[in-house]
């Protein structure tokens, strides 16, 4: 394709090298698991998506304190955390665990044991798959910073050995895969990344080129964050945050009025596997969706704000279609990094104008309107519910809309439900630094070749 060949000549198209004497293996998706604040299953999270419920709601620990300049958050349902005592923490009675795995954790941490529960059950994968040296675990969080105060305010205040022996395991970036590598047996390559509101993004594409070069059959990818006011509060000093204090009207991505986002946490997890891997164990039927290709850029812009032409993400998207060699109109649906800020939503726009020819650009939403932004849990819940949208046959709409920002102009974004099956669709994700990472997905249907 012309197209195809610009972008290589452009330098758009990554280069991706099988180990020698191996041909380039297909990455699909066999299996999710969520802890989200729209749902604690797929069923949930898809109910959630195709009737357009929100997650948002007036967020208790920010009741009652007039500093706090904001009012809601992305509530994750059934769990509570009244203090760093993993002994008085509470979850669904549905998800067990035992107190030495839960001993090391920080709210992140388990929210993401539960997700990986349930992706690992839903790929019907063995345990002996799991601990296979040819499964492997790419993990992204902020870590937690509710833990890392709480253990720091310890040893300021009554000395290093009072804290707790495992505060160092629970706070840190790296908590995740520290914590699910024993917890499942992970045998195979584990890394923890740390690229703001990119990372899990990045840990999907780091795990598909690992399964297209061979060096792995199996990729759990797992985004997973805190849902506090130490996780969230600190963007409000940088006026990232909302003031709204109606549910029902924010966040409002693309909307003339929106103000900010609100703050999520959770945890997504998607079994990223090697095509005939899952053909030899029987679990072709259970494909949501093959990972095409994908592409990374950065801004070179501002430590905070987006690119306001879109350049790093314009280049993001065009690499992800040309390793995909998918044709720009062929896309038909894309699932927006969008948070709902007066900067950052433009910015995007702008990106989907410069790829995607006019008149023939594929539907828009923003699903963080009803989520609230998972910060490095976005990326993988976002692609995870493109995999439901594929599996299922819909989009969801971009919530609390009441007049589209102007810039949108040219651009179908979703207001309202639509009667599309989309077979091919595209994941932004955007963050600090001017990072941006962007993935194709395409529903699978059992016999593809």
């Amino acid at each position: 394709m012309a197209e195809i060949a610009a972008a290589h000549e452009a330098g758009l198209v990554r280069t991706i090298r099988p180990s020698e004497g191996q041909s380039m293996k297909r990455a699909v998706i066999t299996g999710l698991g969520f802890i989200t604040s729209i749902g604690n299953s797929r069923e949930e999270v898809s109910r959630s998506l195709r009737e357009t419920r929100t997650g948002i709601e007036r967020f208790a620990e920010f009741e009652n304190d007039p500093a706090i300049p904001v009012s809601l958050a992305g509530t994750v349902k059934g769990f509570t955390f009244p203090d760093t005592d993993f002994e008085d923490w509470t979850y669904p009675p549905q998800y067990k665990i035992s107190r030495e795995i839960l001993r090391p954790m920080a709210p992140n941490s388990l929210y993401a044991y539960f997700a990986l529960r349930q992706a690992i059950d839903d790929a019907r994968l063995t345990q002996e798959e799991v601990s296979d040296p040819a499964t492997g675990l790419m993990c992204a969080s902020g870590g937690s910073m509710w833990m890392a105060y709480a253990n720091l305010d310890t040893m300021l205040k009554r000395g290093v050995m009072r804290c707790q022996p495992m505060g160092i395991i629970n706070s840190i970036p790296g908590s995740l895969y520290i914590n699910l590598v024993p917890a499942f047996r992970i045998r195979g390559a584990s890394l923890g990344l740390s690229s703001a509101c990119s990372s899990s993004a990045h840990a999907l594409g780091l795990a598909v080129d690992l399964i297209r070069t061979g060096q792995q059959k199996r990729v759990f990818v797992v985004g997973a964050e805190d849902c506090n006011k130490f996780s969230i509060l600190p963007f409000a000093t940088v006026r990232a945050l909302s003031v709204q204090t109606d549910p029902e009207k924010s966040p409002c991505a693309f909307d003339k009025k929106r103000d900010g986002f609100v703050g999520t946490g959770g945890a997504a997890v998607l079994v990223v596997e090697e095509l005939d891997s899952a053909r030899e164990r029987g679990a072709e039927g259970n494909i949501y969706a093959e990972v095409l290709g994908w592409g990374q850029a950065s801004d070179g812009y501002n430590v905070l704000a987006p690119d306001p032409g879109g350049d790093g993400l314009t280049r993001a998207m065009s690499m992800a279609l040309g390793d995909a060699k998918v044709r720009p109109e062929q896309i038909e649906y894309i699932n927006a990094h969008a948070t709902s800020t007066p900067f950052g939503d433009p910015s995007e726009i702008k990106a989907i104008k410069a790829v995607f020819p006019e008149g023939q650009r594929p539907l828009v939403s923003s699903t963080k309107s009803l989520t609230g932004h998972g910060l490095s849990l976005a990326g993988a819940m976002e692609a995870a519910f493109c995999c439901v949208n594929l599996k299922e046959g819909f989009v969801p709409v971009s919530a609390h809309i009441t007049e589209l920002d102007p810039v949108c102009e040219g651009v179908p974004v979703i207001t309202r439900p639509v009667d599309l099956a989309p077979k091919l669709v595209m994941n932004n994700s955007s963050g600090f630094g001017g990072t941006n990472v962007a993935a194709v997905l395409k529903k699978w249907d059992v016999g593809d070749a």
